[in-house]
């Protein structure tokens, strides 16, 4: 991958000088680089069939729209090669929540209260051109979930596998209203901060960006980051959350905990499922 990159940047940035390329991470869709510790380059995991090229090039244009909207910063283009399906932007400071846990984090609530909101205002007929909807039935997600646990369960403690059951043994909840634009996949691994004054300094990974339930980027953060900051930032969060969105929440975020499970098992990306097990007792409580 080191050799390919080298040749896509002398592609596209004819004269810039690769001194180190070294590898970021992994996720569901993609795999991440750093080149000379100001450029990262993102390679798509989706194939070349399934439109791979069309997805790397619809992201760069959601990119522009959103920097307008974010009051947070979200990654630039500096050059997309929808061949090798490859997204490259400037580095954005701050590192990874999932990897580095910030010191104080009822400190994130304020921006991310005020990031969602900004994003779930957003035009849903402006934003439609550039994702789209993704509208998921919840009595399918909760088939998934039993799904998910099944591979899971062995590694599940004894004393949590009754929450878990009680959970899946139970109807879904009642289907959403009105949808909004959503970033749909703010895991702690997208959201960046700088781990010594605990604030937010960029999201990134804007593959699944769509037109959704809100509910869904609200469970992740409930999910990452725990129920106290959960309620912190609904503090700023101006959307409306009522109280069937509220079990919306919690029923995403442990249908999401049980596929991160399953995932970083499958993949052998143990830092999902190591997160994930780490918070299953307060996520199903």
């Amino acid at each position: 991958m080191t050799e390919e990159i080298i040749r896509l940047l002398a592609r596209h940035l004819p004269g810039y000088e690769v001194g180190s390329v070294k590898r970021l991470g992994e996720g569901q869709d993609n795999a991440a680089y750093e080149v000379n510790g100001e450029l990262v380059v993102r390679q798509s995991k989706i194939d070349e069939a399934a439109g791979r090229g069309e997805a790397v090039r619809r992201e760069a244009a959601l990119l522009a729209a959103v920097a307008e909207l974010s009051p947070v910063p979200v990654p630039q283009p500096v050059f997309v090669d929808e061949v090798a399906g490859v997204l490259a932007y400037g580095k954005l400071p701050g590192r990874p929540l999932n990897l580095h846990p910030v010191r104080e984090p009822m400190r994130l609530a304020a921006p991310l209260g005020g990031f969602l909101s900004r994003l779930h205002a957003a035009p849903v007929e402006r934003m439609e051109a550039f994702v789209p909807r993704d509208i998921y039935p919840l009595s399918e997600l909760l088939e998934e979930a039993e799904g998910h646990y099944g591979e899971v369960v062995a590694h599940v403690p004894s004393a949590a596998r009754r929450m878990v059951e009680d959970f899946l043994g139970n109807p879904a909840p009642a289907e959403p209203g009105v949808p909004a634009f959503c970033h749909n996949d703010l895991g702690a691994e997208h959201v960046l901060a700088d781990a010594e004054t605990s604030t937010v300094t960029g999201v990134i990974d804007w593959t699944d960006a769509a037109i959704a339930d809100p509910a869904y980027d609200l469970a992740l953060v409930y999910r990452d980051l725990g129920p106290e900051v959960f309620e912190r930032t609904l503090a700023h969060y101006h959307g409306r959350l009522d109280d069937a969105g509220r079990a919306r929440v919690l029923f995403y975020a442990r249908c999401a905990l049980l596929e991160d499970v399953a995932y970083g098992l499958r993949s052998g990306v143990r830092s999902y499922a190591d997160a994930g097990l780490a918070h299953l007792a307060r996520t199903f409580s």
